[in-house]
């Protein structure tokens, strides 16, 4: 995407969290994970936040546990119904309300698969080698060959938004690619079926203002890198993982991005903990150097987190609660996916 294109989705994004500002109720999001293990502090601030922010404004919410996705680069969905259930537990914790917010898994949604075939009819097979993110992900895949799942990718993201006419996607900007095939599928959709008036909205790129946070390792936070701080690590795991946090030689403490990636990283996970500005922060502890740094980071990141992580052990402890929010969420996207897929058929005249 070139730097004008991304300056445009910016100000469109910017636009669009304006009018959503002035009236929420009119809005649906669509957004969520792949269950392949516990979120992590990247996650909270970079996308949990921001979700709970526009529930609360009272934006209809849909959260999917894109369980199917899991299989897009890796052969096995391993411990797949442990790793749901623990992704739910993290979104109750970090304030995701299932009364305001739907919490569904792809699986359960026959009929949104049911939208893939005539979406797949609507993208040639030159777009789908065209789009960028799913070039990155072949080349970062776990797979020995590429699986149809993961060429078609987009395609299912656009199930995973239409299936609920969602008009507001939050996504990295890595990800306007596959929004854009998502437009492009309702539009197609639109022109081609829509006689009696458009069947789907064009979705619009909230984009994501969430700060880069490095994983321990200095590179980026991942949780199949065993580099990040997961929300459910206890108060001594996190200074453990913390005092192995990678630093650099100089003793005094700044807030430079660029020239200590490191360094700054935490500098910025403290700030972003206590509701201050990294430079406050540096500035602060100055010249106490990196374990100065990194006592504080602790001190910060374990005060913030804790009703969090004794929300989640409280939740926990009742399994059955977390899988009947599942079930509640699945019959009420059910519901919705059931009433698009009869809208499709009746434009594409295969209502029999």
């Amino acid at each position: 995407m070139s730097t004008y294109d991304l300056s445009a989705a910016r100000r469109r994004s910017a636009e669009l969290e304006e009018r959503i500002a002035a009236d929420p109720g009119r809005f649906r999001v669509l957004t969520g994970d792949r269950p392949t293990g516990r979120l992590h502090l990247g996650h909270y601030f970079g996308t949990l936040q921001g979700r709970v922010r526009l529930q609360d404004l009272g934006v209809d919410t849909f959260v999917i546990v894109a369980d199917y996705q899991v299989l897009t680069d890796r052969d096995v969905a391993d411990r797949l119904g442990e790793h749901v259930e623990e992704l739910v537990l993290d979104y109750l914790a970090a304030g995701i309300d299932p009364e305001r917010s739907t919490i569904f898994a792809h699986s359960a949604l026959p009929a949104l698969n049911q939208l893939l075939l005539p979406f797949l009819s609507l993208v040639s097979v030159a777009e789908l080698r065209r789009n960028p993110t799913v070039k990155d992900e072949i080349a970062h895949s776990r797979q020995a060959s590429v699986s149809g799942l993961m060429f078609t990718y987009p395609v299912h993201q656009a199930a995973d938004i239409l299936f609920c006419k969602a008009g507001v996607v939050p996504v990295g900007q890595d990800q306007l690619p596959h929004l854009e095939v998502t437009r492009t599928i309702a539009r197609r959709f639109n022109e081609r079926y829509g006689a009696a008036g458009p069947v789907f909205p064009e979705p619009e790129a909230l984009l994501s203002a969430a700060p880069l946070l490095l994983g321990t390792d200095g590179t980026k936070m991942s949780k199949s890198r065993g580099n990040a701080i997961t929300l459910s690590a206890t108060a001594d795991e996190t200074a453990r993982l913390l005092k192995g946090a990678k630093t650099d030689a100089v003793r005094r403490i700044t807030y430079d991005p660029a020239g200590r990636p490191e360094v700054s990283s935490l500098v910025l996970l403290a700030a972003l903990c206590q509701d201050r500005t990294p430079e406050a922060v540096a500035e602060e502890i100055g010249d106490g150097g990196a374990a100065q740094l990194k006592k504080a980071v602790t001190e910060a990141v374990n005060e913030h987190l804790a009703p969090l992580r004794a929300r989640r052990t409280e939740l926990a402890a009742d399994r059955g609660h977390v899988r009947e929010v599942l079930r509640r969420g699945n019959e009420r996207a059910g519901a919705v996916a059931e009433a698009t897929l009869e809208e499709v058929r009746a434009a594409m005249g295969t209502s029999y």
